[in-house]
């Protein structure tokens, strides 16, 4: 977990509320209605999609500019940052798109887009050739992710279903586990983890991606709130979203910092950050400004739940406007 400092001493009460007030009426950082800092507890996933943003807050006072005292915690998948939004012990969280049935079902909001993944794989062992291969052979994925999303599609691409393979749902670190050690023949899964599993198994087969489906399906990446701070926290996801798209410029003209950033926070090397984002499509805040507003986001977010619908993950589509607050993002920009 990692802590912002806080704007202000309590030792200092006194001389606080007077700098406090003359700080608003200069324009300066915005805080809660109060003059006081909003708390806020944020989820990510430790890669360049699930962490380059908050490393940037971080790094760039962001959090502190905008009035918000940030605690920030991992996770190894959405639908588990789902479940903390839905207890309240999340405010805030990341997701991508193998998740986003969640919000759809009605289970959070998607607040901001974040970038189009192009990481995610089906991966198999030497000698597997195809897709079709895989009939009767294990195969692991971690469900309700975008790793069992690619596995779903390439399936039905080859004519097959999952009642076709035997499907092992695992957690991320242990598919990178029985992948290396041959312990089941192949995996719906993503980078920068196989690059790890390479590692053991350079020979490692990739069957299928997600450029393969670009054409009908959509891969991106998102922010998620707690349905209930997005109808009674106003002021925390303005500012929020304020962080984000200030983030999110820093991040589009300052890309070989952004990788240093992002290594740092997570603790990892340099050279696998720069090999994870060399697998995603940046979006700027103009574009998904533009995206949000022309229609295309709506146009990706209706195709992904006629996936969904089919995996069975989603009774029924929903308009897009019940689970993704667009307006408000491109609101938090004016």
């Amino acid at each position: 977990m990692r802590f912002s400092r806080r704007t202000l001493a309590a030792a200092l009460t006194g001389l606080a509320l007077v700098l406090s007030v003359g700080a608003c009426s200069a324009g300066d950082a915005a805080g809660g209605s109060d003059g006081g800092t909003i708390e806020v507890n944020f989820g990510y996933i430790p890669d360049f999609n699930g962490t380059s943003l908050l490393a940037i807050a971080e790094d760039q006072g962001l959090w502190e500019k905008h009035g918000l005292d940030a605690t920030t915690s991992s996770f190894t998948n959405g639908p588990l940052q789902i479940q903390a939004l839905g207890t309240g012990d999340l405010d805030f969280g990341y997701i991508g798109p193998g998740a986003f049935w969640l919000p759809a079902s009605g289970q959070a909001k998607i607040v901001a887009l974040n970038t189009l993944g192009r990481a995610d794989r089906v991966v198999a062992q030497p000698g597997i050739e195809s897709v079709e291969d895989l009939a009767g052979r294990t195969v692991a994925v971690p469900e309700g992710t975008s790793g069992d999303m690619i596995l779903t599609l390439a399936l039905e691409d080859a004519g097959m279903t999952k009642d076709d393979v035997e499907l092992v749902p695992m957690e991320p670190p242990a598919i990178v586990a029985a992948l290396s050690s041959g312990q089941v023949d192949a995996a719906g899964f993503w980078y920068p983890s196989l690059a790890t599993v390479k590692e053991q198994v350079p020979d490692l087969v990739e069957l299928a991606d997600n450029t393969d489906f670009e054409e009908t399906v959509a891969f991106p990446t998102a922010f998620v709130a707690g349905n209930d701070v997005v109808a009674e926290d106003t002021e925390k996801v303005d500012a929020v979203l304020k962080v984000l798209r200030e983030a999110m410029t820093y991040r589009s003209e300052h890309m070989d910092e952004t990788i240093q950033l992002t290594a740092d926070f997570n603790k990892l090397e340099v050279a696998d950050v720069e090999a994870d984002a060399a697998n995603v499509e940046v979006l700027t805040v103009e574009e998904i400004d533009e995206l949000t507003q022309d229609g295309t986001v709506d146009t990706w977010l209706t195709g992904m739940q006629d996936y969904f619908v089919q995996a069975g993950q989603l009774e029924e589509p929903v308009e897009p406007s019940k689970f993704y607050t667009g307006d408000q993002f491109v609101k938090a920009g004016e």
